[in-house]
């Protein structure tokens, strides 16, 4: 595509220089530039791309994209004759123009985007499940995986929400591949910094609002905004020839907000009897519930593979997309019933030991006590948790989820959590303050294990029957990042290596 073209899919930016080379690629790391390649200097967190202006030039790029308030930094480039595109915002410029050398796959796909605080990712896979049992080839991006129908893209690496290059990428796969439906989570983080612009949202569904990456954010009022970005790009997406719909939790404070920053039609769902998609006389059976579901089509028996409310709510909210979607209720309720699970979500491992063994992704005070107090609910023993903390980041969480283990615990492991640079102990000693500070005795209420393959090993060896142990943080993850190494660590392969040596299998 040609750079002059280029252009015109950025209206509010300005190109300095040739406008006739050719552009092949896109990319905003100077050390993916290459020949043909249109570097994009973004300003961010840690570094400003426009520092690598010059690498990526030596690298092969033909031409670069800069932000207006970096020109100290650009400006000699025009006199050096370096096309230059010069947009208020980069990272907003970035996602237009992958968009745009992508083909723009998001205008040949119905797009779903599911956003929350907590249970995004679950939602994200019940939903791809529900159209994929209605014979519609899905694609998704999430948190535990991203795919291509059945076919998995490349990891994403620590985002949930891939930068839009990457995205817009997995887009044309799908499309490639066949698919006509794309189920992607839209975190605070990919909306805030225009990872999603260019996505043409069809559908929004939101599981929660609670407080959440202060660190990023500043204020709950910012996270609210941010998440009700996803809402609101519903009436700038196009017209695909499917109803744009909002589906709201009616539950959550949040829902009056969103609904009113969208004209598109609202399709509320919760536990109470108001909303458009409701449950009654839900029932906990074996590790899920079973309910009667209601809809504005009729009311059918429904069965969730997974426990708790919330996961009844991600039912309903699933529910609801699919009738927006276009399915039939019993073809729903089909793929409700036959929903394996989302990876580390609440996922149980069993290799015939007496006591349950849980892994969930809960890592945060809210996600956390929510999941104790639900094992709380359905274990006769003791509820053992292992957690910790991820580094670099949410360092507010740390204090309050060492003090809901001590009031809904009776026994912790403080371990990693991806400590990345930071120093490991530190963050373990930050958690174990909150215990500490709730009257827990370390050696007798909790223990710290840095290592999170040994801390494993230390719960279950501890484990008596009809005990619970949660293992909590990583889900569906393998790695343990530290500062200048990594170590494999599955929780889920862990915990049935252990327990395949201490019961044999049995």
């Amino acid at each position: 595509m040609k750079l002059s073209r280029l252009l015109a899919e950025l209206p509010r930016a300005e190109l300095l220089g040739e406008g006739g080379v050719i552009i092949d690629s896109v990319c905003y790391d100077s050390r993916q530039a290459g020949p043909g390649s249109l570097f994009v200097a973004v300003p961010g967190l840690k570094a400003d791309g426009h520092d690598y202006i010059g690498q990526a030039l030596d690298a092969g790029a033909v031409a670069v994209a800069v932000q207006a308030d970096r020109e100290g930094k650009w400006r000699p480039l025009v006199a050096r004759g370096v096309p230059v595109l010069v947009a208020p915002d980069t990272r907003a410029a970035l996602a237009g123009i992958a968009a745009a050398l992508y083909g723009h796959p998001a205008h040949r796909l119905l797009v779903i985007g599911v956003t929350g605080t907590d249970g995004k990712t679950s939602l994200a896979h019940l939903i791809a499940h529900v159209l994929e049992t209605a014979g519609r080839r899905t694609g998704l991006v999430s948190t535990a995986e991203c795919r291509s129908g059945q076919d998995l893209l490349p990891d994403t690496g620590r985002f949930t929400t891939p930068e839009a290059p990457q995205l817009q990428a997995m887009l044309s796969q799908m499309v490639e591949a066949g698919c006509r439906w794309a189920v992607t989570e839209a975190t605070s983080h990919g909306l805030a910094l225009h990872r999603l612009d260019g996505c043409e949202f069809d559908i929004a569904a939101i599981t929660n609002v609670g407080v959440d990456h202060m660190d990023f954010h500043g204020t709950a009022e910012e996270y609210l905004a941010v998440k009700g970005q996803l809402f609101a790009m519903l009436d700038r997406s196009v017209a695909k020839g499917i109803e744009k719909r909002a589906v709201l939790n009616i539950d959550d404070p949040s829902c009056q907000y969103l609904c009113g920053l969208t004209r598109a039609q609202p399709a509320t769902y919760g536990l109470r009897s108001q909303a458009d998609v409701s449950a009654a006389r839900v029932v906990s059976e074996e590790w899920g519930s079973r309910f009667l579901l209601s809809t504005p089509v009729g009311k059918a028996r429904a069965w969730i593979g997974r426990p708790g409310a919330f996961n009844v709510r991600n039912a309903l909210a699933a529910t609801a997309v699919g009738l927006a979607a276009g399915l039939e209720l019993d073809t729903i309720v089909r793929g409700l019933h036959s929903w394996s699970g989302a990876p580390g979500r609440m996922e149980l491992v069993e290799e015939g030991q007496p006591f349950t063994v849980v892994v969930d992704f809960a890592h945060a005070p809210d996600s956390l006590r929510r999941v104790l107090e639900l094992l709380r609910a359905r274990s006769r023993g003791r509820l053992i948790a292992v957690f910790g903390c991820i580094g670099e980041r949410d360092k507010e969480r740390r204090f309050p989820m060492g003090q809901v283990a001590a009031e809904a615990a009776d026994y912790t492991i403080v371990t990693d959590d991806n400590p990345y640079t930071e120093d490991r102990q530190g963050i373990i000693e930050e958690i174990a303050a909150g215990l500490r500070a709730a009257g827990k005795r370390e050696g007798h209420d909790f223990a710290l294990i840095p290592d999170r393959r040994q801390a494993i090993a230390q719960a279950l060896a501890m484990a008596a029957d009809e005990d619970v142990v949660l293992l909590a943080g990583k889900g569906h993850e393998q790695e343990v990042h530290l500062a200048d190494s990594s170590y494999k660590c599955d929780d889920r392969e862990v915990a049935r290596g252990i327990l395949r040596k201490l019961f044999g299998g049995h």
